[in-house]
């Protein structure tokens, strides 16, 4: 191919990058996992259908019976947000969803 073609195909044609353009995010450290669940509070967030998980909430408390449970349901997709001060009484988060 000559460079009058090359120039005149460059001309004609634009192409964009398919891996796109990437905005910075901020990047938040995963919390440090728990040495031991014994007297730990885990809440238990369940969204979409939650009589689908009835079962999984029920064999969680027979198996970790050292754990305090809470859990909140929600029949949206988008999971109850903890409160203020269920944030600092809570130690870990599970969040079910069902559909």
């Amino acid at each position: 191919m000559s460079n009058f073609e090359e120039s005149e195909m460059a001309e004609r044609y634009k192409f964009l990058s398919p891996l796109g353009i990437e905005d910075e995010i901020e990047t938040i450290p995963l919390a440090p996992r728990l040495t031991s669940l014994e007297g730990k509070t885990i809440h238990f967030s369940i969204t979409g259908e939650p009589d689908l998980t009835i079962y999984l909430d029920r064999q969680l408390r027979e198996a970790y019976p050292q754990v305090n449970w809470t859990s909140k349901k929600s029949y949206t997709p988008t999971p109850v947000r903890l409160t203020e001060e269920e944030m600092k009484t809570t130690d870990a988060v599970i969040l079910a969803v069902s559909w």
